[in-house]
């Protein structure tokens, strides 16, 4: 059985070895977009977990983390059975967010190196009682990064909401898709964006995606899925939204 690792490199980018398996793929036996932000949310809080930053640490000095903004290029989809290393690291905080950047590669023979997706994500530091934004500034459990790196996918950043928006999809917020925040966990999105694609758009091979996480969907609410196919933009939108406002917001390129 292969080995794979999880390690710090001499940048102090954190290595996050896996391989796409059988139940990580979608039927077009590439990786789902639900498992895409389920590894980068796993090696984020493995990174953090590695550098004395677990849950239960961030806990007791009364911090969480949660992820806010995400943004992705693929440019060639990693494949079912296929071999990969993510690496991440932290970049130069703002104000309120924290910054985290994603490349993946190939480790497979014949495509060791390849460049596989490349991202960048904004996360935002709460209090876990309050649920009140605490300032990055004020998260002092590790030494914030200076440094920022150039990326080449989309900045993640506002999405414009369409005017001929319509029901992509429904679905009630089960008990699965909780997470122990309490929450619908950030990965679940994903699914939510993928079941709402529209069956002619369901094997494009898209470029780039962003999503905006705007308000917690919670046990029990029903999430409306509006959407919108831009032909000319070559874009389709997802606006997601409960009882409450908008819970989510994305966009697909291809």
């Amino acid at each position: 059985m292969a080995e794979y690792k999880q390690f710090h490199d001499e940048k102090n980018c954190f290595n996050f070895e896996t391989m796409v398996y059988f139940c990580e793929a979608n039927d077009n036996k590439q990786l789902s977009l639900y498992d895409l932000f389920k590894i980068t949310s796993d090696a984020a809080v493995e990174d953090f977990n590695q550098r004395g930053m677990s849950r239960d640490a961030l806990s007791e000095k009364d911090f969480a983390i949660l992820v806010s903004r995400q943004s992705f290029r693929f440019h060639r989809m990693p494949r079912e059975n296929e071999k990969i290393v993510l690496r991440t690291w932290e970049e130069k905080p703002e104000a309120l967010q924290l910054v985290r950047a994603y490349e993946f590669e190939s480790l497979e023979a014949g495509h060791e190196g390849e460049k596989l997706i490349s991202g960048l994500s904004s996360w935002i530091v709460v209090n876990p009682a309050t649920r009140k934004i605490v300032p990055t500034k004020n998260f002092t459990m590790r030494v914030a990064p200076e440094f920022v790196t150039e990326h080449d996918c989309l900045k993640y950043g506002k999405i414009a909401h369409p005017e001929n928006l319509e029901i992509f999809d429904e679905r009630i917020v089960k008990y699965s898709d909780l997470d122990g925040n309490g929450h619908t966990n950030n990965a679940r999105y994903g699914v939510f964006v993928a079941d709402a694609l529209p069956e002619n758009l369901r094997r494009v091979n898209f470029k780039d995606f962003r999503l905006n996480y705007a308000k917690e969907a919670k046990l029990g609410q029903k999430i409306t899925v509006y959407g919108a196919v831009d032909e000319n933009a070559k874009k389709v939108t997802f606006i997601g939204k409960t009882e409450e406002g908008v819970s989510f917001e994305a966009e697909l390129y291809w």
